[in-house]
């Protein structure tokens, strides 16, 4: 599936060279560690350990093949919240950071040093105009790299996504918007959504060039963001990709998706699974199989593990929620951080000598 739609005066795209044999490695780990991630993190959602976790089911190939066909050396990556398990090409650190994020805890927030990847965005759509300003720094300072930007259909009706995508259009910024198109907005599918007939003709009227191609198959997306990537960034404007997916599991783990989703329809996306597909690609053509396959599951799931644990490792001192609340330090703030201090204090001690304060 791909259709292209110019933006007045635009030139046609070119594709880059076709991915060598390790980067079909790098596409297949990258999609495994995004398809056990959910996996994992629903569970320890389910026990207790880390807050909502929107999973990435289904969808992997849409934000692998964005990803890799990036030059992360210089291009910005401004995320929403769902697509970051699908980033393992920024590195175990930055995976780590995201479960820490997940579970709640201070460090989530902080980026690793040197990945050039904003913090998730929750707020609908407010990512557009913080990549549009990022990228419109980029091309006043004349520093190379684009920023890429991932809404989420439904975020395509808030008024930041038409704002940020029509400053882009006026002001001609190296901005690649991503639209994963995942057939529902929670329970509100496509259909209700918008009565355009794709969401690539949202960029018409700002005068953004965009094309509209398979989710499900990693190498089209690789192709089709390489070709978007190089375009903006040889100064053609801004430009906009629909990737076109499904969504086979729930929303969050708040939601009950069975409520909704008529059951057949997800026994045809499922029978479209983005892995599965990559990986009888790669074997009918004698570059893949069952030991190659076999093998890198188990990696995958030993990086898991480790980068899990890693995040599970972090503590954090109760005391610290009072710090950076206020500009100066009031006398009721300090005497509840002093109060928690003692209480914890005497939990420390008790549990020492065998005894628990806690319910």
């Amino acid at each position: 599936m791909t259709e292209v739609r110019d933006a007045p005066g635009a030139p046609p795209t070119q594709t880059d060279a076709a991915p060598t044999a390790d980067l079909h490695r790098a596409l297949m780990e990258d999609m495994l560690v995004a398809r056990r991630a959910s996996e994992r993190l629903w569970n320890l959602q389910r026990q207790g350990r880390i807050a909502t976790i929107p999973p990435l089911t289904g969808q992997e190939a849409a934000i692998v093949g964005v990803v890799r066909a990036l030059d992360l050396a210089h291009d910005w990556l401004v995320p929403y919240y769902r697509e970051q398990l699908g980033m393992a090409a920024l590195g175990d650190e930055f995976l780590e950071q995201i479960v820490l994020y997940w579970r709640g805890h201070p460090d989530g927030g902080r980026v690793p040093d040197g990945v050039l990847c904003l913090p998730p965005q929750i707020s609908l759509g407010s990512q557009v105009p913080h990549a549009a300003g990022l990228a419109w720094g980029l091309k006043l300072r004349g520093e190379p790299g684009i920023a890429c930007t991932f809404i989420g259909d439904g975020a395509t009706s808030e008024g930041d996504f038409a704002e940020g995508l029509n400053l882009a259009g006026v002001q001609r910024v190296p901005l690649l918007v991503v639209v994963l198109n995942n057939g529902w907005a929670i329970s509100t599918p496509t259909t209700r959504q918008t009565a355009a007939p794709t969401f690539t003709a949202k960029a018409a009227a700002a005068g953004v060039a965009s094309e509209r191609v398979d989710g499900n198959d990693v190498l089209a997306v690789l192709d089709a963001a390489r070709a978007a990537r190089a375009r903006v960034a040889a100064g053609n404007g801004p430009m906009l990709l629909e990737v076109v997916t499904y969504r086979v599991a729930a929303h969050t783990n708040s939601d009950d998706p069975t409520r909704y989703i008529p059951q057949e329809e997800l026994a045809a996306w499922k029978a479209r699974d983005p892995i599965d597909r990559f990986r009888a690609r790669l074997t009918d053509d004698g570059r893949w199989d069952d030991a190659a396959h076999g093998a890198l599951v188990a990696a995958v799931e030993a990086r898991l593990e480790r980068i899990i644990d890693a995040a599970f490792a972090h503590t954090v001192d109760p005391v610290s929620a009072f710090d950076h609340r206020n500009a100066s330090d009031e006398a009721r703030l300090r005497g509840q951080r002093d109060e928690l201090a003692a209480r914890l204090a005497g939990e420390a001690a008790s549990e020492e000598n065998g005894v628990s304060w806690r319910p």
